[in-house]
């Protein structure tokens, strides 16, 4: 399955002093809500080895949330490996058009509840919190999945009231592509141990791809530094995480 292709692929190229696998957002229900086999998924990642996993219930009420989470922790303990899940809704993904920006970051709508949001760490003990604070995903699929990504910014007093009530858990940022560069640097100082950039890196694979795979690696290899360096700034920082070499 893809799984295995993705594993064996990575297995080629891995520099382990920089990279690690991670199976990102394995959904408990679609886009259209209907359900997913999510945990064979995840059990199928951990037999081939992926070194974290992702399950994605932000779409269920918080105790189903909780308790789909809780299922693929305990599948994943066994194997020894960590486990980020999802509270609030990350738009973006959903059928049809997203509402303008500016309403959706003024409504506070999907926002992480930070009430919510300690319950949810302390009942289902996950290690990585992906949370909703005005950052949204980038369309991959569709007309609109080449298109510029809308700019985003973060709430960071929001953010501020999630980081103190959930404590020491990191927090993850998905939808990193588009943010404004002085958010995302806020953020970080904020709480955020973990950001995903998606849409940066397909449209530059994806516009590579219609050339050669070697020009889609190299696209996506100049796109993936450029983040690192220019919009992260975190360039030459390995050092910081204990690795050497």
């Amino acid at each position: 399955g893809s799984l295995r292709i993705i594993r064996d692929a990575y297995a080629g190229c891995k520099d382990e002093r920089f990279t690690r696998l991670h199976l990102d957002h394995v959904p408990v229900l679609d886009e259209d809500n209907r359900p997913v086999a999510y945990e064979a998924i995840i059990a199928e990642a951990l037999d081939l080895g992926y070194e974290s996993v992702m399950v994605d219930g932000s779409r269920l009420p918080l105790e189903a949330n909780i308790a789909a989470t809780g299922k693929v922790i305990a599948l994943a303990r066994a194997a020894g490996v960590p486990v980020e899940a999802e509270l609030g809704a990350v738009l973006g993904h959903e059928a049809g058009p997203l509402p303008p920006y500016e309403e959706l970051f003024r409504s506070g709508r999907g926002f992480t509840d930070p009430a919510e949001a300690a319950r949810f760490v302390r009942e289902t003990g996950v290690d990585w919190l992906s949370v909703a604070v005005g950052n949204i995903h980038g369309a991959i699929s569709g007309a609109a999945k080449s298109a510029k990504k809308v700019e985003a910014r973060l709430n960071i007093e929001h953010l501020d009231r999630i980081r103190a009530a959930v404590g020491p858990v990191p927090l993850v940022l998905h939808g990193g592509s588009g943010i404004r560069k002085a958010s995302i640097l806020a953020g970080v100082k904020h709480g955020i141990a973990k950001i995903n950039v998606g849409t940066a890196l397909r449209q530059a694979y994806e516009a590579g791809l219609a050339v050669s795979p070697a020009e889609a690696r190299d696209r996506t290899r100049a796109a993936t530094a450029a983040v690192i360096r220019d919009e992260l700034e975190i360039a030459g920082s390995a050092d910081r995480l204990g690795v050497s070499g």
